[in-house]
């Protein structure tokens, strides 16, 4: 029932409402239950018609009969081009149930649509019955907490039309950290259940190689060290997945002090770019060439894998001085687990080329599926057989 200080007036049929004042009516009736109306000062100006935006739908009979639809009265802050869409969108979208009463903007001018300033949403909003408050446009701070505060005051509810800043916004998602909320715009997926399968791969198959091969492993280990003095196994420091560090194991190829000739041989360096490599290395044993030229000088770092921390197919883990010469697009091949073989090694494992080498990891990474991985390691196989190692 209308207040008692409210007469409707006479456009027709006794005890009947104008047909354009129907929505306004039902507006103010559904609003009475949760707003303070006996607050609002209701004058005549109530009852001046405005207009949607939009010509309203055609009643249906859901609308007209025994359960009226109940409309929500919407006003929009910002008349931009933003505010503009979302109200065309509340208009022509019937499930919406919403009416667009207008906007407020402090640019753009006062008339039409556009019924005020924000420093007007108080009365606007007792005036025009608002139910709902959209916020599509950036505003200071502390004008947003009180348009909030108003809208709770008066038992509004306020809306935010985030900036995507041209993103897509159908993956957004929003989390909350703690008290700060974070929408999430882009996010990479990541194939865990295949990484999951990988890892299972490695772990299987790095043990069962280890196991088979105790017998050669322990041949090589003897024959090396009769070859020549120092360690049986060469440790090295590697950088490995998001640059960590690792101990990469190898049976050692080199006199004890190769490290510290290293950086006097870089002037014979026979490749191109960060990596050092030489065809005769004079640092390397008799032993060692034969380990190398059959890539046997590797099999230790199958303890790597079952780590964790190198992977069967992967980049090429290299020395940290190496790395230090990387360029900033080099650093992507640390964005995965470095391998005990790659794409590069059975391709162009023969290739001068640093950035020939750089460009097939990041192949890899680029294309990755299980099966790259196992057509990898079979190829790896053949070229091993073949004695094409350095």
């Amino acid at each position: 029932m209308l207040p008692s200080s409210i007469t409707t007036p006479d456009h027709g049929a006794p005890g009947m409402f104008p047909s354009r004042l129907i929505p306004g009516a039902l507006d103010y009736a559904d609003a009475v239950p949760r707003k303070k109306a006996a607050s609002a000062t209701v004058d005549g100006s109530l009852w001046k018609w405005q207009p949607p935006l939009h010509p309203a739908p055609k009643p249906t009979f859901w609308a007209t009969g025994l359960r009226p639809r109940r409309v929500r009265n919407v006003l929009i802050i910002g008349a931009g081009q933003v505010g503009r869409q979302l109200a065309q969108h509340l208009q022509r979208d019937d499930s919406a149930r919403s009416l667009v009463r207008g906007f407020l903007d402090d640019r753009a001018p006062v008339s039409g649509a556009v019924l005020g300033r924000i420093d007007d949403l108080a009365s606007i909003a007792r005036r025009e019955f608002v139910d709902e408050i959209i916020l599509t446009t950036a505003i200071h701070g502390e004008v947003t907490k009180r348009i909030i505060r108003e809208a709770r005051a008066n038992q509004i509810d306020v809306k935010l039309v985030p900036d995507f800043f041209g993103c897509d916004p159908t993956p957004v998602v929003l989390r909350k950290y703690g008290n700060v909320p974070v929408l999430t715009l882009s996010e990479e997926r990541i194939p865990n259940f295949r990484l999951l399968v990988k890892r299972g791969i490695d772990i299987v198959l790095s043990a069962i190689a280890l196991l088979l091969a105790l017998p050669l492993l322990a041949v090589i280990g003897c024959v090396t060290k009769l070859d020549s003095p120092g360690p049986v196994f060469y440790r090295a420091a590697r950088l490995g997945l998001k640059g960590r560090r690792f101990l990469c194991f190898k049976f050692r190829t080199m006199i004890p002090n190769a490290d510290a000739l290293k950086q006097k041989l870089r002037a014979r360096n026979q490749r191109n770019g960060a990596f050092f490599k030489m065809v005769d290395d004079p640092r390397v044993t008799r032993v060692g060439r034969v380990l190398r030229r059959y890539s046997l000088d590797e099999l230790p770092q199958l303890w790597n894998v079952l780590r964790g921390e190198m992977s069967l197919v992967g980049p090429r883990p290299h020395p940290i001085d190496d790395f230090e010469r990387y360029d900033l697009e080099d650093l992507q091949r640390l964005e995965v687990l470095p391998g005990l073989t790659g794409l590069w090694q059975v391709t162009a494992r023969r290739d001068p080329s640093f950035a020939r080498n750089m460009a097939l990891d990041r192949e890899y990474i680029g294309r990755w599926t299980l099966g790259l991985d196992f057509r990898i390691l079979f190829k790896t196989v053949a070229v091993v057989l073949r004695g094409e190692g350095a």
